[in-house]
């Protein structure tokens, strides 16, 4: 059996990778290893989450425990539900900002922390192995729906409070967020126009990811409409997407270095976590507020767990998933709209305005040939060639790929996890230094493949 668990759960093509029998074992699996008498299900809008949802629960009831059906809400929200409704483990049947044809399963601790490393590994085995804790027929667990959106709400509105009346555009794109998100926008007093916000697990309106070629209509409504912001979603709603009072889309690694130096201002200092492929304007940002930055491997998992390790006040991906402790432990998407509206107000500004602060850095990639059996060696043994090379280098890290801290910029060499090549991503200063620091690491590269 191949690994099942990847950086953000499991997942793959529905009915074809992720099948019922499937979604049976690893519910059966969580169960047995958690000895779980409670667990939270929801699903999004995907047309296969039914019939994973079904297969799903009777693994759960199989080993004795109780099931609470959330229903159709955002990843965020079920997760919040596993701490709240006092349940030990949580599942979210979601292939997030993948396409329509996909599925996953997110599995969630008591504390609403993904599941972790050494949690997918046990329960990995406990699939391969088949021994599952079935319980006797008198003993079955029992189903009940509960409403996790009231519960998610209540917080949601008790951390923010808005002052102004914001002029919001919110695209949902049909995915899990299609109802939570224009009734969370409301209720904390913004004046709204909502685009795609009816669920159909096709994406009809524009891809799950929200990306700056995805979100053209929403841009254009908020130029014409005059709004103060558009913000758009994911598929499950654990990723947010800004775009300007000019139309324009915000930059991912610019607006997490802006709210996390907002949130570093509002509390004195303290730790962000983000990834080893985020801009090192995080950094520039957070020094000027006494921040320090820690980085981590690509995954929202590594994101969450390395946030309650460090005890972090803010953390997140240049992707738009970004995560707030003091509430949870999940990315979440619907609060980081509303916390980020909260702090424009507290700032006094306007969106580009508040994006203007943090410097804008060259970001160049190119992809190296290296044959499949050969990229993963390649990319340990040529970080000391890379020290040769850059010899004034500030940091090294191989917490994820190969990574050089430089001067003026960084560098980062990764395998690609599906194909025959090596990945090299260079951010500097300036075009200049960008330019000069991919050339010699490609070099590096090619003299060691």
């Amino acid at each position: 059996m191949g690994k099942l668990f990847g950086s953000s759960g499991i997942r793959g093509l529905a009915n074809i990778d992720l099948t019922p029998q499937l979604a049976c074992k690893v519910a059966s699996a969580v169960a047995t290893h958690a000895k779980a008498k409670k667990a939270v299900v929801a699903r999004d809008t995907r047309v296969s989450g039914d019939m994973l949802e079904d297969a799903l629960i009777s693994g759960l009831v199989s080993c004795g425990t109780e099931v609470l059906l959330a229903g159709m809400v955002p990843t965020p929200t079920l997760a919040y539900a596993t701490k709240a409704f006092g349940t030990d483990v949580g599942f979210m049947l979601t292939a997030s900002h993948n396409p329509p044809q996909y599925n996953g399963i997110k599995v969630f601790s008591s504390d609403s922390l993904s599941y972790t490393d050494d949690g997918q590994d046990a329960v990995e085995k406990i699939v391969a192995d088949g021994h599952f804790a079935l319980v006797d027929w008198r003993e079955l667990g029992k189903t009940r729906p509960v409403d996790a959106g009231q519960s998610y709400m209540q917080m949601a509105q008790k951390a923010v409070t808005l002052k102004q009346k914001w002029r919001v555009v919110v695209d949902p794109g049909c995915g899990a967020t299609f109802s939570m998100a224009p009734a969370l926008l409301k209720a904390i007093g913004c004046k709204l126009t909502a685009l795609n916000a009816q669920p159909d697990g096709h994406f009809p309106a524009r891809k799950s990811e929200p990306t700056v070629e995805s979100l053209h209509d929403l841009a254009r409504v908020v130029k014409t409409l005059g709004a103060d912001i558009g913000i758009a979603f994911d598929g499950d709603g654990d990723r947010v997407a800004f775009v300007d009072e000019k139309g324009a889309f915000v930059n991912f690694d610019r607006c997490l270095a802006a709210y996390a130096a907002y949130a570093l201002k509002l509390s004195g200092g303290g730790v962000i976590i983000t990834n080893v492929e985020a801009s090192m304007c995080v950094e520039t940002m957070a020094q000027k507020y006494g921040g320090k930055v820690v980085r981590t491997r690509v995954g929202d998992i590594y994101i969450s767990e390395a946030i309650k390790r460090e005890g972090a006040i803010f953390g997140g991906e240049p992707c738009g998933a970004w995560v707030h402790p003091r509430l949870h432990f999940c990315p979440d998407g619907l609060l980081s709209a509303a916390l980020f509206l909260a702090a424009l107000e507290a700032e006094g500004k306007n969106v580009s305005a508040f994006i203007a602060q943090v410097p804008e850095y060259i970001t160049l990639r190119k992809n190296i040939f290296c044959k499949n059996e050969q990229k993963y060696e390649v990319v340990q043994k040529v970080g000391e060639a890379l020290k040769a090379a850059f010899p004034t280098y500030i940091d090294f890290s191989t917490v994820d790929g190969t990574r050089l801290s430089l001067k003026n910029g960084w560098l980062l060499v990764r395998a690609s996890g599906t194909e025959p090549l090596i990945r090299l991503t260079v951010e500097g200063e300036f075009l200049a230094a960008a330019k000069d620091i991919i050339g010699k690491a490609t070099q590096v590269i090619r003299d060691n493949t």
